[in-house]
């Protein structure tokens, strides 16, 4: 509890810094993450991701560089025997490059983007029938291994909620240490004015004889995709 009570605590500090909100309609989504992390912690920070990741059922693949990012895709399609794969709007990756990729090696695409009254219906239902979603993380935070997503048309909420398999980017810069940490990046500005969501590990839920069943109520597998730019 008294852990807990921490970490709300250094929430609400975070909130009430005044840190600079940060930018998130679709222009500035096309622009690269300012850096959030010294390069000299970056190692330890995807170490720990990486390990709590791990503990609660995702897999995390990395780091690489930009340019690979695609073909790990594929290969990781090809692996969860995606037939569909939902492709949502990108932070820094080239998503265009990673659907061409699938639709090249077989793959169907539901790409998504602005919607209105007439047609969000139809873009949730093709979500649910995607075999995988693609999304890209605004934040990794290392102490649990959570993704934390700030939803907009572009990457709405249930590109990470309904596709049976999750793959989510994350540049290397968009490492945090903890929660508190995340809400300080995000800013009180882009928090309200957007839904986050927070990623850890697939989803999982306990029957009566306690036995866990993977993918009930979500995802049933979660990889993780750590991106370090070349030039960083």
């Amino acid at each position: 509890m008294a852990d807990l009570q921490a970490i709300v605590a250094r929430v609400k500090d975070a909130l009430a810094s005044g840190t600079a909100p940060t930018n998130h309609s679709a222009a500035a989504s096309a622009s690269p993450a300012a850096a959030i992390v010294s390069t000299g912690n970056r190692a330890e920070l995807v170490s720990s991701f990486g390990r709590e990741l791990q503990a609660v059922g995702g897999r995390m693949i990395g780091p690489v560089a930009p340019a690979e990012v695609a073909a790990r895709i594929v290969d990781i399609a090809r692996e969860r025997a995606a037939k569909l794969v939902a492709v949502g709007q990108g932070l820094a990756s080239d998503m265009n490059a990673i659907a061409q990729a699938l639709q090249a090696s077989g793959v169907a695409i539901v790409r998504t983007g602005r919607v209105d009254s007439t047609t969000r219906g139809a873009m949730r239902e093709q979500l649910a029938h995607a075999d995988a979603g693609v999304a890209e993380a605004d934040y990794a935070i290392a102490s649990t291994g959570t993704l934390a997503v700030l939803s907009d048309e572009g990457r709405p909420s249930a590109l990470t909620l309904l596709p049976p398999n999750s793959i989510v980017i994350v540049r290397i810069d968009r490492m945090v240490p903890d929660l508190a940490a995340a809400m300080a990046a995000f800013g009180p500005a882009a928090l309200e004015a957007h839904r986050m969501t927070l990623i850890t590990g697939p989803s999982r839920t306990a029957d009566i004889e306690k036995r866990i069943v993977m993918g009930v109520h979500g995802p049933k597998s979660l990889d993780v995709i750590v991106v370090w730019p070349q030039d960083d």
